[in-house]
């Protein structure tokens, strides 16, 4: 029977080469000149460091706009308040999600299931898993979850004949 998961996980490799260009960005950029401005990664945690709120904001727009060239979806992060660090700079953390919350994955089973079609879903810890007889209902439930409003980005992955 034809099967496929249905994943949200984010390439960290790609993560680590947008913050090194946004790092080589900022050592050239005349505005960022004599700042503190950093970006790295630790673990699924990145700490964006800056002087101001300002630069906080440039920041994340160059971070988000070279994830965008890697085919990386900014949903991806979840950004935390602005802090207060050591030497008079600001910090703001961005955790990376991999995975669907359990709360959304039942969402997109429930519409799944409303909509009729023979296909089976299990959940199975921060995938899912859809089946079916045809090749054409797989293909119908995955044009019916990319128009759904889902808050983190989506794969469509193991597709299995």
């Amino acid at each position: 029977m034809p099967s496929f998961d249905i994943v949200s996980k984010t390439d960290l490799n790609e993560v680590d080469n947008s913050i090194n260009m946004v790092n080589r960005t900022i050592q050239t950029r005349f505005d960022f000149k004599g700042s503190n401005s950093s970006i790295e990664r630790s673990d699924e945690n990145i700490t964006l460091l800056a002087n101001d709120e300002m630069q906080i904001k440039q920041l994340i727009q160059l971070f988000e706009e070279n994830l965008s060239k890697r085919k990386i979806d900014k949903r991806a992060l979840e950004y935390q308040t602005i802090e207060n660090a050591s030497g008079g700079t600001i910090r703001q953390i961005a955790n990376i999600k991999q995975g669907i919350e359990q709360i959304i994955a039942k969402n997109i089973s429930k519409n799944i299931k409303s909509a009729k079609l023979k296909v089976q879903i299990s959940i199975q810890g921060d995938e899912l898993r859809v089946t079916g007889k045809k090749r054409d209902d797989l293909q119908t439930v995955i044009e019916l979850v990319k128009k759904m409003d889902v808050k983190v980005p989506l794969q469509y992955i193991n597709f299995r004949e």
